[in-house]
């Protein structure tokens, strides 16, 4: 397994250092660095307590935690984008938490909101054609189907 040197800097440092719980794990969980309550169906950005910094060839992806719906919460856009220059001292990472139920819910200092994994950054190389010469395959959620 490789490991990617990641600079860190927590904006209080009394909370949890993000870590992988498991060998295994993919992914680091990210913390709520203050006490907040988003109402129904509100949209509230949550500050994670860190800023990184990563090696130019990398990014991070914020992801929701598999068990966060069961508070009434996801993450708005699906998944969160940490491009490799966003690394400065005030650059924290917030997660934008929405709330779909119909009840306030209250994030206490602390509680894991999100995942965190660094992935190996490529970009395309474009190049326009007027013809990919592939076989269509149909629509939108069409496989399969006759």
């Amino acid at each position: 397994m490789q490991k990617v040197p990641v600079k860190l800097k927590l904006f209080d440092p009394t909370l949890p250092t993000p870590a992988y719980q498991t060998a295994g794990a993919a992914a680091f969980d990210l913390y709520s660095r203050l006490n907040v309550t988003i109402k129904p169906h509100q949209t509230l950005a949550v500050p994670t307590n860190v800023a990184v910094q990563l090696p130019p060839e990398y990014w991070l992806l914020v992801a929701a935690r598999s068990s966060l719906h069961k508070k009434g919460l996801q993450v708005i856009n699906g998944i969160g984008v940490i491009d490799t220059d966003y690394c400065g001292d005030d650059d924290e990472i917030c997660v934008l938490l929405y709330n779909f139920s119909d009840q306030a819910v209250t994030i206490n200092q602390g509680d894991r909101l999100a995942q965190g994994i660094i992935i190996s950054r490529t970009q395309a190389e474009f190049t326009l054609v007027d013809h990919l010469g592939c076989t269509n395959r149909g629509g939108f959620g069409s496989t399969g189907q006759q």
